[in-house]
């Protein structure tokens, strides 16, 4: 489904290097953390319901490992969250046993309502690294000092969020004030953190039909920058801190111009998560 919203400007808003994948693959690939006191940097993905976050989970990972890999769940019926419990995704290298310096993790989504998806707290503990991997994430009550299992009471820097990503629909209608004010505390709670913030918008192309045609099109369609702007005021992050792309659901073959988006956001997501591990 293609959008009727479209214009074109003449001149891209924001510049881009077609052609140049292979360089930011070898970039992403060539990845290190720059301290020893980690061994990856962490990055957690949050936001609305459906927005898109295992689905790019699983889009870096066809990118990176050059074919289709979906390591992170998924559910194409819209309405609640499909994603329940939290859990560190791994990028494979080409050996088994073998992956990249950079992880994920994915959480249940935020919901309108006091009472459903995930609760902000919970997402400030995981920031903190108190979170283990396997806890079934509570609507009602938030992850307890006294759940042993599950709360992690001496994380290590390893354990640590060291990036903090909104993943927002460029489709989606308007987000209901319930969801922005979870977001706010989840944001106020990263910055107390020093915790680094970006966003990425996807649905690219359910938006405007040029960009449904062409992906290349993306920083020409005036309607997407204006819907980035919006994000960015109602959720406080400035405009050059929000990466759109296309996430890898139809297609089971590699796009290059699909790569490059994808790529474009993971290469400033491991900078600015290096920045951040180099000051722990």
């Amino acid at each position: 489904m293609g959008s009727s919203q479209s214009t074109l400007s003449d001149k891209p808003w924001r510049d881009v290097t077609w052609g140049g994948k292979q360089d930011l693959l070898d970039l992403v690939k060539g990845f290190k953390p720059s301290t020893d006191e980690v061994n990856h940097v962490r990055i957690l993905l949050y936001g609305p319901v459906g927005a898109g976050k295992s689905s790019f989970v699983n889009s870096v990972s066809t990118v990176v490992r050059e074919r289709s890999a979906i390591p992170a769940a998924v559910s194409t019926i819209s309405g609640a969250s499909f994603t329940v419990e939290y859990k560190t995704h791994k990028i494979r290298k080409g050996a088994p046993k073998e992956y990249y310096p950079f992880v994920f993790n994915d959480i249940m989504g935020l919901e309108s309502g006091d009472d459903v998806g995930v609760r902000a707290e919970d997402i400030r503990l995981a920031m903190m690294g108190h979170v283990r991997d396997g806890y079934k994430f509570n609507p009602v009550s938030t992850l307890s000092e006294s759940n042993t299992q599950f709360y992690n009471s001496s994380p290590s820097a390893n354990d640590k969020v060291h990036l903090l990503v909104c993943v927002l629909s460029a489709n989606s209608p308007e987000i209901k004030p319930s969801v922005i004010q979870k977001m706010k505390e989840i944001r106020e709670a990263a910055r107390d953190l020093g915790i680094p913030q970006v966003a990425i918008a996807t649905h690219i192309d359910l938006i405007a039909k040029e960009v449904e045609k062409d992906v290349k099109n993306v920083f020409r369609s005036e309607y997407l920058k204006q819907k980035m702007s919006e994000f960015s005021s109602t959720v406080g992050i400035p405009m050059n801190c929000i990466f759109p792309l296309k996430n890898y659901c139809n297609g089971v073959e590699n796009e290059d111009d699909m790569d490059t988006l994808i790529l474009t956001a993971l290469k400033h997501m491991l900078n600015y998560a290096d920045d951040f591990v180099d000051t722990l």
